[in-house]
């Protein structure tokens, strides 16, 4: 396992739990802090876990961009830094885990792409998200790419050009979130939510997931032909065998992947 200066990372039982670790910075997303988080989701990839949870030290989720290392840069150099940023929201959206978010506090910018690109997420009655560049000079081009997806058009333009913080039982009513909980019942909220999502093959779900993707925004014509080709592939495999056999013999599944 890869020794990480910016985030916490523990292996516990089919779960990879990912902590950003910067609570003085407010986790705030440098290079090198980005670098480790794509690191780590592809070193979680590769395991045996079934989900990960991705969280935050300190008192906020994730400030988003930290302006100190986008001042240092040029032009290419922050080209450089939002490729890699977009690389990381890539990366949370293909690997074959599932991906759950728990965000206690603010959660900002870049911050809430972070959440927007999870596949589920559980907040803390006291988080907020917010595309702050509304308010400024930097607007949130690459934040709302994923946001938009998960709230629509008017919802993401009123984020996006107001700045304002929505707080999480807003999100949730937008669809930014699936569940908003007392903040002492937030472990055991995103606990609950990933063992249900993460029942039955690891090796279907992980195409299930992806399949998703590739399909989500897609022509509705489109996005049938991806999923009927996925979907007859997949009715060939072990996993599809296996609990066909097990619902038709009236029997509990036994998944070998």
């Amino acid at each position: 396992m890869a020794d990480y200066q910016h985030l916490i990372v523990e292996h516990s039982a089919d779960v990879v739990r990912i902590t950003m670790n910067r609570p003085a910075r407010r986790n705030s997303l440098t290079f090198e802090h980005l670098t480790e988080l794509l690191g780590a989701f592809h070193e979680a990839a590769g395991s045996g876990a079934s989900g990960i949870v991705l969280g935050g030290a300190g008192p906020v989720f994730s400030a988003g961009h930290d302006f100190g290392d986008v001042a240092a840069r040029d032009l290419d150099g922050v080209r450089e830094l939002l490729t890699l940023c977009t690389d990381l929201m890539r990366t949370i959206e293909s690997v074959p885990q599932v991906v759950v978010a728990r965000v206690h506090g603010l959660a900002t910018a870049a911050g809430c792409q972070l959440v927007a690109s999870c596949d589920l997420a559980v907040a803390a009655e006291g988080a907020g998200f917010a595309l702050p560049g509304g308010k400024g000079g930097w607007f949130c081009h690459t934040p709302a790419v994923p946001v938009a997806r998960a709230i629509g058009r008017k919802r993401v333009m009123e984020m996006a050009l107001t700045g304002d913080v929505v707080d999480a039982v807003t999100a949730e009513r937008w669809g930014l979130v699936n569940r908003v909980v007392p903040g002492e019942g937030l472990d055991a909220a995103v606990d609950e939510l990933l063992g249900r999502a993460t029942r039955g093959s690891r090796a279907s779900k992980a195409v299930g997931k992806q399949t998703l993707y590739a399909q989500l925004d897609r022509p509705e014509a489109d996005a049938y032909a991806i999923a009927v080709e996925v979907m007859a592939a997949a009715a060939q495999t072990p996993a599809a065998v296996e609990g066909r056999e097990a619902f038709l013999g009236k029997r509990a599944p036994v998944w070998t992947d």
